[in-house]
């Protein structure tokens, strides 16, 4: 599969980042700064992201409300100009195609946000589950998107933009607005754990607005950030991340995401076979590492020498100084506070299974 490479290619290059392949995009995975201090700027200053690889969906028509109820287990029956829903969207068995984020412009106009990785199965999928007067088309190709991330980002857009361009609720956006000369939207959402905006413009301004936010910002510590921040941010405040805790062989309740199914809506995709599962028999579970050692996926979870699951992230979370991990594990040993074991690479290593979010910011 060729690797494409985002609007801001050539900024990451002149700017020190180490390039890796992910999700079918070359993206720096980190600077010379470091995962550990572009973490912990985001945490106490601000990071600014290129996630321009993610994919961008709009979805129109009179049945577009239809379909999306339809298409995902979340209901988008009741939704302001503006407001943005998460919501995963299963398969008939109710293991999950992906999670997403739909935007309301206005009636009958969606704009929905994808995984880099499943944009094209994504597409595929809603597309061919449409009917009735509704067109879906994919403008990943049109947009750059940059996550402006932490407890300093509303001061940098402030500097940019005027107030009424930027949005004072989490999770909303405003459409067709200014920053820096740019036409954008501006949306306060992301994927830290922190407050902070996702900018969504023409691709070709991309790379002119990451360099004036990053002139911009630099008196508030704004720093720019890669992949592994980006990972390391998202296990820290226990978000999902697709094929690790969601997957076409895990269902959003079993992944703890039962809130965002709401089976007494009409049918959806994946709501009967969701149904029938009733109370699964494994959920995912939030893990702290109280023996030696750094617990990472795919390794094996014991209860004594039972095995009862298997790990789906691990890693050493900076601000939390220490490490944790994320498990699906049978419900026998998913209470909090189990003592549990994980092998790490032949040995044993002793955890303890705890309520998640690991990390949850405490200021403005």
């Amino acid at each position: 599969m060729e690797v494409r490479r985002t609007p801001l290619y050539e900024e990451h290059v002149k700017g020190g980042g180490k390039m890796v392949e992910f999700g079918g995009y070359c993206l720096p995975v980190q600077y010379q700064t470091g995962v550990i201090k572009e973490h912990m700027a985001v945490r106490t200053a601000c990071g600014l992201f290129d996630v321009s690889h993610m994919g961008e969906i709009t979805l129109k028509g009179k049945d577009a409300v239809r379909n999306l109820n339809n298409l995902l287990t979340n209901d988008y029956t009741v939704m302001k100009d503006g407001q943005a829903r998460y919501s995963p969207m299963c398969y008939p068995n109710g293991t999950t195609v992906d999670d997403l984020i739909v935007y309301k412009v206005h009636d009958n106009d969606y704009f929905i946000v994808v995984n880099a990785s499943n944009k094209d199965k994504d597409f595929a999928w809603i597309r061919d589950n449409l009917s009735g007067e509704v067109t879906a088309e994919d403008v990943s190709d049109r947009y750059a998107q940059l996550a402006l991330q932490g407890p300093n980002a509303l001061r940098i857009l402030e500097k940019l933009t005027d107030p009424e361009n930027i949005p004072e609720q989490y999770y909303t956006a405003l459409f067709d607005r200014e920053v820096g000369g740019f036409n954008c939207i501006v949306s306060r959402t992301g994927y830290t754990g922190e407050d902070g905006f996702e900018l969504y413009l023409d691709a070709d301004n991309g790379p002119a607005l990451w360099r004036l936010l990053l002139e911009t910002g630099k008196d508030d510590g704004l720093i720019p950030c890669g992949l592994g921040a980006r990972d390391t941010l998202r296990l820290e405040a226990s978000m999902p991340l697709y094929g690790h805790e969601l997957s076409d062989a895990i269902t959003p309740v079993e992944a703890g995401l039962g809130f965002f199914v709401k089976k007494d809506k009409e049918a959806f995709i994946g709501k009967e076979a969701l149904a029938a599962q009733g109370v699964p028999a494994r959920k995912r579970v939030g893990l702290e590492v109280t023996g030696r050692g750094i617990v990472r996926e795919h390794q094996d979870v014991y209860l004594g020498e039972k095995k009862v699951g298997t790990t789906t992230s691990g890693t050493f979370c900076p601000y939390l100084e220490k490490a944790v991990a994320m498990a699906m594990i049978d419900q026998e040993a998913a209470a909090p506070g189990t003592a549990l074991e994980v092998e790490v690479r032949g040995r044993r290593v002793a955890v303890c299974t705890v309520k998640m979010p690991f990390y949850k910011r405490t200021h403005n």
